[in-house]
């Protein structure tokens, strides 16, 4: 019986313990940021940003229209030092999706796109002479605890 007793009482401290701990933390996690670098060739600038306008933007506000996004930016470098990217693409999710999840927004994408995979490997090709993605990287925003 004092076994038992112990062992409840044990899980009432527990019980009323995670929320404290919880609040003990000094931020909480926020949206995630993906920012893709890109390099724009020589002399291409005007017909990328054209590009950016009318078709990757019209992406991203379908996303955000979709709720599978909380917003989007086209940031230009304006003091870029030798190697860094002219131009920062930046989209931030609330949460990664589940791989099925991201296989069903793909698809939902490359039939608002017209195209299928390999149409949009290629279209992704024929930008090679405006631009050169250099990477990209995800971020998690620290938020303050509540």
């Amino acid at each position: 019986m004092t076994r038992t007793m112990t062992m409840a009482l044990c899980a009432c401290a527990l019980a009323f313990a995670s929320p404290a701990l919880a609040q003990d933390r000094a931020a909480r996690l926020g949206p995630l940021w993906n920012i893709g670098t890109i390099e724009v060739n020589d002399g291409q600038s005007e017909a990328y940003l054209r590009w950016l306008n009318d078709v990757w933007r019209g992406n991203q506000a379908f996303a955000r229209e979709q709720g599978w996004i909380l917003s989007y930016h086209i940031l230009s470098n304006t003091d870029a030092r030798d190697g860094e990217p002219d131009l920062y693409l930046i989209t931030t999710y609330a949460d990664e999706p589940s791989v099925a999840e991201t296989d069903r927004r793909d698809a939902i994408m490359l039939r608002r796109m017209q195209t299928n995979a390999s149409g949009a490997d290629q279209q992704s090709a024929s930008r090679l002479t405006m631009r050169r993605q250099m990477g990209s990287m995800t971020l998690r925003e620290m938020l303050p605890a509540r």
